[in-house]
């Protein structure tokens, strides 16, 4: 039993021992992974470079010329930025100290920025009608829908239809439209104001 013992407790030991060493293994690791890396861009970042000289540019843009790569990481390392192969193809190849994961944010953001756009210019016209008469629950329902069109990037017009009499009560048309404009101020402005065309009342709102 003691024999028994004393090999269980070594046993722990070396298990307690081996993972001792794997914790500073790994966090060895994550230290020296970041200059190891190939991006998914399929840009070589710091230790992923494989040309032994580049053409280095610095963090403020400056020409420094062809050095050795293990020289140009050094310079990366003490700014505390990446060295990044922005043109692998140039012999030799061209590489750019920045902070690449801000660059990778910018893009990111241009992308986004670029697809707010088209979605922009694809925006189509949406038409809600409306009748003076119309009651407050039919109203809510079709500002819901107006909502939706503006949260999609879409405009919208509200066109009021006037009949018979109630050309002689214009005053609420107008009263309504400006109601209906100061509720979309958070998502929407007014590209004009209602104003009237014969016997209809028009309104149109356009995305922020």
């Amino acid at each position: 039993m003691i024999i028994d013992n004393c090999k269980s407790t070594s046993a722990c030991c070396w298990q307690g021992a081996i993972k001792i060493v794997d914790n500073h293994l790994f966090w060895f690791f994550l230290r020296k992974v970041r200059w190891c890396t190939i991006s998914k861009r399929g840009l070589r970042v710091n230790g992923g470079i494989r040309a032994e000289k580049v053409r280095l540019i610095d963090e403020s843009n400056n020409q420094v010329g062809i050095i050795d790569t293990h020289e140009a990481m050094s310079r990366a390392r003490e700014v505390g930025l990446d060295l990044v192969e922005v043109a692998p193809t140039s012999n030799p190849p061209v590489c750019r100290i920045m902070d690449y994961g801000k660059w990778l944010y910018q893009q990111k953001r241009k992308i986004r920025e670029a697809h707010k756009k088209s979605q922009r210019h694809a925006a189509a016209l949406k038409e809600i009608r409306l009748r003076p008469e119309t009651d407050k629950h039919d109203l809510d329902i079709k500002l819901n829908h107006a909502r939706e069109f503006l949260e999609k990037g879409h405009k919208v017009q509200f066109t009021m239809f006037f009949r018979g009499r109630q050309m002689l009560h214009k005053d609420q048309g107008y009263t309504v439209l400006e109601q209906i404009a100061e509720s979309f101020q958070d998502l929407a402005r007014v590209e004009w104001p209602g104003r009237m065309a014969g016997r209809r009342m028009t309104l149109l709102l356009v995305p922020k």
